[in-house]
């Protein structure tokens, strides 16, 4: 149904516009009686075959949802009904911010992909927490932060500890964000002497609170093997708990759309089918060269059940979707927890 008539549809409209109107949609049928139930009755596989249990948090199923979908914790209460094993939040940055002019969002519909330099566009860090006050329970959420555009490269870690220190009691795990490529000024993110600074900076904020939360970094799919190596280096050093692989791409080789197109959309992170390769590539490397040592979450291009099994054989211990959501719609997740449980 979602394919043969709801996407078509939903295609037909400004990308960014469409996305606020389908949250709307969950939201408001969400509240009809019965129809909660009716989501989870069409999407929700309960296993105890699908438990995953890393850095001591329990996961229900290793599917969940990647941030940037649900910037600004509205919607992850509905989203549950959809299957998701987790939901990860944010970015959340410490102030509200608009994010890049639009228009901002774009499809790339012959590659299945979709291009996008939203910039951190979010309401900030009291909002996000007013909404994560309601959470009823139903799944695992991640806290995925990062720091304001207008935010001086000294003040950076900041940013990071004032998100960490507030979101907290709120979410189960966070996820350091420093590797978007629609933010300004962030090469200083991705120098490895920052990444250490930074990070243990958190890990001290961690151990102030009775009950630690596991803190992941999020990496780009750009990097290069003796820049993965560092990030393997870099978690052994800090004992991190655990990396995402990976972001959206800068790379734009080998795509079905024209350079016409791609000239008219201009910068920004591509994700979906294009990047699917890529990313599981990322985490085979990091998986084979640290011989296991520390826990993946695997994401890019997801569209089927075969492409999350790949990031599994891979390496990854949990996956996440977000374009193959947009594209494929949520009977995927219900055929990757499918798909997992034959192969198990």
């Amino acid at each position: 149904m979602y394919k043969l008539l709801l996407r078509p549809l939903f295609f037909l409209f400004d990308p960014e516009k469409i996305h606020y109107f389908t949250f709307s949609l969950v939201k408001i049928t969400s509240k009809i009686p019965g129809v909660a139930a009716l989501y989870r009755s069409l999407f929700l596989i309960e296993d105890a075959k699908l438990e995953r249990k890393l850095f001591g948090l329990t996961f229900k199923n290793p599917v969940g949802l990647a941030a940037g979908f649900d910037k600004n914790a509205v919607l992850y209460n509905e989203l549950a009904n959809f299957g998701f094993g987790f939901i990860e939040i944010g970015t959340v940055t410490p102030k509200g911010q608009a994010g890049n002019p639009k228009k901002r969002l774009f499809r790339l519909k012959d590659d299945k992909g979709i291009i996008n330099r939203m910039g951190f566009n979010n309401e900030g860090l009291q909002a996000a927490i007013t909404q994560l006050k309601k959470n009823k329970g139903k799944l695992i959420i991640g806290g995925n932060i990062g720091k304001n555009t207008q935010t001086k490269p000294e003040d950076y870690t900041k940013d990071y500890l004032e998100c960490f220190n507030a979101l907290h009691p709120y979410v189960d795990y966070f996820v350091l964000n420093v590797s978007c490529p629609n933010v300004g000024s962030h090469a200083k993110l991705n120098d490895k002497d920052y990444l250490l600074e930074l990070i243990g900076a958190v890990q001290t904020a961690n151990k102030t609170f009775d009950k630690q939360r596991p803190i992941l970094l999020k990496i780009a799919p750009d990097l290069n093997n003796g820049q993965l190596d560092e990030i393997i280096e870099l978690v052994a050093e800090t004992n991190l708990d655990g990396v995402i692989a990976s972001n959206t791409s800068n790379d734009r080789s080998g795509l079905k759309a024209s350079e016409e197109r791609l000239t008219e959309i201009g910068n920004g992170g591509l994700s979906g089918q294009p990047v699917l390769e890529k990313s599981t590539q990322v985490i085979k490397y990091l998986s084979d060269k640290s011989k296991q040592s520390f826990p993946i979450i695997g994401v890019g291009g997801i569209h089927s059940a075969e492409d999350a099994l790949a990031k599994i054989e891979a390496g990854a211990d949990l996956v996440q979707i977000y374009t193959g959501f947009i594209y494929e719609g949520p009977s995927l997740i219900k055929k990757i927890n499918k798909a997992i449980l034959k192969d198990f």
